[in-house]
């Protein structure tokens, strides 16, 4: 008999950057429910709905900018969120993109995530 284990919320965070780091779309998504909501904090807009909108998203960036890497600043867990502070390097020439991440962790899966951004000289 398999047991099949179930991610803590600290886990599904952790996965998702090692595998975003990796420019591992399909090891990226299977952290992210089939229903993923993906938000603007500032906004509140939604601007990515479904696993398959994630995939057709961060897909072409990964294949797009091979220097991409996003370290880890601070990380504050409160299951079932977890709070990342991250410095991105590799999408702009100009610069890094300082950013918190707010991820909900139902079920061993990112079920919503919120983001906001500030681009760095």
């Amino acid at each position: 008999m398999t047991i099949q284990r179930i991610r803590t919320a600290e886990q599904c965070a952790q996965e998702q950057l090692d595998a975003y780091n990796a420019r591992d779309i399909m090891r990226f998504a299977d952290v992210y429910s089939m229903d993923i909501q993906l938000i603007d904090l500032a906004t509140g807009s939604v601007f990515c709905e479904g696993r398959t909108a994630l995939i057709d998203r961060y897909g072409p960036m990964f294949a797009a900018h091979p220097d991409l890497h996003c370290r880890l600043m601070k990380r504050i867990v409160c299951p079932p969120f977890v709070f990342d502070e991250e410095d991105v390097v590799g999408l702009s020439p100009n610069g890094s993109t300082h950013a918190v991440a707010t991820y909900e962790c139902v079920g061993g899966m990112i079920t919503r995530a919120w983001f906001v951004r500030e681009l760095l000289a």
